[in-house]
């Protein structure tokens, strides 16, 4: 059986969307699973964008953050508070390697906001995110895209921003979520082999970029994307559980892995290090 590899997208309280997230508890569920080790990636975002408020019924800590309008401010991140936290929990859990990162988006349109929060202490993992797109005289999520635009054109349009992303900052190692757009896909669910010319590029691009793919495992997994990934000249991976809450961490990651180990990546020299080949 393939051991299990270290979650490198995790979130925390210190996630401004994570009100159920537990740093001390992640670490605790972390030691119960037997993880080698976990990141906590907690989200630097900038981009300001148009959220849909009848859809955020029940999601009162993001109504908090919307205006009337439904445009959403993410709240500034609190690196100094975050990092002694994560100290606090390396003393607390020193049989686990636990890893400072975080999950910056858009990074290619915000390279000045980011700069201090870098400069503020260590980050051993740092994710690359697109979450938004351009719509209009601002911005919008896929859910938020998809009731008054083509979602074929979306989910395009989303994999025709990651070269201009992996080409326009190069502060992030590992390019999460690729397939992110899919995740809200209204009606049934849709292949994304409907789309595989687009990923391809987008992974190729990424490739050359010298980053690596992440195996996001909060919706149920996509093989294709793993050997076109191969195929594109990808040379690491990373894994992760996007985990807003304890419960969520390491799912499905038995699964992952010999995915993974299938398509001829293998474990680093470290528990904590990335698959390669």
């Amino acid at each position: 059986m393939t051991p299990l590899p270290a979650d490198n997208h995790v979130h925390s309280e210190w996630s401004w969307d994570a009100p159920l997230a537990s740093m001390i508890g992640a670490c605790a569920r972390a030691v119960e699973l037997g993880l080698p080790a976990l990141a906590f990636t907690e989200h630097v975002d900038h981009t300001v964008w148009t959220v849909d408020l009848g859809a955020l019924h029940g999601t009162d800590h993001l109504l908090r953050l919307s205006g009337p309008d439904g445009r959403l401010t993410p709240p500034a991140f609190d690196a100094e508070g975050y990092l002694a936290a994560v100290a606090e929990c390396r003393e607390r859990f020193p049989g686990l390697r636990i890893l400072s990162g975080l999950e910056l988006g858009e990074p290619h349109w915000h390279a000045a906001a980011i700069a201090p929060v870098l400069a503020a202490g260590r980050f051993d993992r740092v994710l690359g995110s697109l979450h938004c797109l351009p719509d209009g005289d601002g911005f919008a999520e896929p859910p938020g895209l998809y009731g008054h635009r083509d979602p074929q054109e979306v989910v395009r349009a989303y994999l025709a921003e990651i070269p201009r992303l992996v080409g326009g900052s190069d502060v992030f190692a590992v390019l999460a979520h690729v397939d992110y757009p899919l995740r809200y896909w209204p009606g049934e669910p849709v292949e994304a082999g409907a789309f595989e010319e687009e990923f391809r590029h987008a992974l190729r691009a990424t490739a050359r970029a010298g980053r690596a793919m992440e195996v996001n495992t909060s919706r149920p997994l996509r093989p294709e994307l793993v050997r076109w990934w191969r195929e594109e000249g990808g040379r690491e991976v990373s894994f992760g559980s996007d985990a807003h809450e304890p419960s969520g961490l390491a799912r499905r990651f038995g699964e992952a892995a010999d995915l993974v180990e299938a398509h001829g990546f293998r474990p680093g020299r470290h528990p904590h290090d990335l698959w390669t080949r």
